[in-house]
């Protein structure tokens, strides 16, 4: 299926029926998977947070779920619902001249990867930390997909991986420098410490959807790095339009929902999750001593104290009780899904602000 801001139009339509703020279109009802929308625009809107509760409102009336997070500097959002309520959301947005070209990447998948509507109003729609990188003001040069290849094949060209450690180990381009961060807002030290040395070198830089670039190589802008290239819409891009027979992606790619991680062909891989630090994890990672469902793995397992591994015990008992009283009365396995996801988020609010 190839994927463009065309297909998300719904304008002539009309309205789609109504739905209840709290309930989820019934899967067993129809056959359509759930088209999933992420998009970003850095653009100065003043008025963000009047945003809010439109954007909200229109949400619930069309059954669509999702984050999407606000600023002065821009809109950031993934959502999920049927590509006709989808639609509705981003022709909605499209009405404000301000956002009539946002950039805008889809995938379909089987299951509801959302549970829940969040619009949250932040300083920033993707956290550097660094306030001179504003990619209105400065960015690097926007490299296709169809280009891509020809860019970091070329040996005199420095491929950074600008995601964080846990989602580069399971994917990236093949020769890309894994800076090693835990956090995006580590990314400044890394330029300053090692990419400083580099300045006259072609530096080319990749994330997730391409948000996270726009302001990497603001940064480098700003700090005097003179040939910075991006890929245009990120890693979902490229394997959007790039077959998989040429692809130089290796592995698969974290997102940022229930999906875990997207394989080449965008489909919903082979990972699954830990409910107690969030991170990727395998099968053979399960098998692992150090693994209790919903409690640690491999990643977390000495990085938690052990008053955290109580409360994440007695948070499995309750998402276990739910689902078991879930299923009571719901079967399928989406209906599963939506039960254990919602006693997890249920129980997480009793918890205390320290994270993992």
């Amino acid at each position: 299926m190839t994927k463009n801001t065309n297909s998300l139009s719904t304008k002539n339509r009309g309205d789609p029926t109504s739905h209840s703020q709290d309930s989820l279109p019934d899967p067993s009802s129809s056959s359509e998977p759930y088209l999933v929308c992420a998009f970003y625009k850095f653009v100065e809107l003043s008025d963000y947070k009047a945003l809010q509760p439109k954007l909200k409102e229109l949400m619930h009336q069309h059954q669509v779920r999702g984050t999407i997070l606000l600023a002065e500097e821009g809109i950031n959002g993934t959502i999920s619902g049927r590509a006709k309520d989808v639609g509705q959301v981003m022709d909605w947005l499209r009405t404000d001249t301000r956002l009539i070209n946002i950039d805008a990447k889809t995938s379909l998948h089987h299951e509801p990867p959302f549970l829940r509507t969040k619009i949250k109003l932040k300083n920033e729609i993707v956290s550097l930390g660094v306030p001179e990188a504003n990619p209105t003001k400065y960015v690097g040069t926007y490299i296709e997909p169809k280009n891509w290849n020809d860019l970091i094949s070329d040996p005199d060209v420095l491929l950074i991986d600008t995601r964080n450690e846990y989602e580069v180990q399971i994917g990236s381009f093949k020769g890309a420098i894994n800076p090693a961060t835990e956090t995006f807002r580590n990314f400044p030290q890394y330029v300053e410490t090692q990419l400083a040395l580099h300045k006259d070198k072609k530096i080319a830089m990749f994330c997730t959807g391409g948000i996270r670039c726009e302001k990497s190589t603001s940064l480098l802008k700003t700090r005097g790095f003179g040939q910075v290239y991006h890929l245009k819409g990120g890693i979902l891009n490229y394997l959007d339009k790039v077959p998989s027979e040429n692809s130089l992606w290796q592995g698969e790619c974290f997102v940022f929902d229930d999906r875990v991680a997207v394989d080449k062909n965008l489909k919903k891989g082979q990972y699954d999750q830990c409910h107690a630090c969030r991170r990727p994890i395998t099968e053979e990672d399960k098998l692992h001593a150090s693994y209790i469902a919903g409690v640690s793995c491999v990643h977390c397992v000495e990085h938690t104290t052990d008053e955290q591994k109580k409360r994440y015990t007695e948070r499995q008992k309750q998402m276990q009780f739910a689902l078991k009283r879930g299923q009571q009365h719901i079967g399928g396995e989406v209906q599963k899904q939506i039960i254990e996801n919602r006693a997890l988020k249920l129980a997480r609010k009793t918890e205390s602000p320290q994270k993992p």
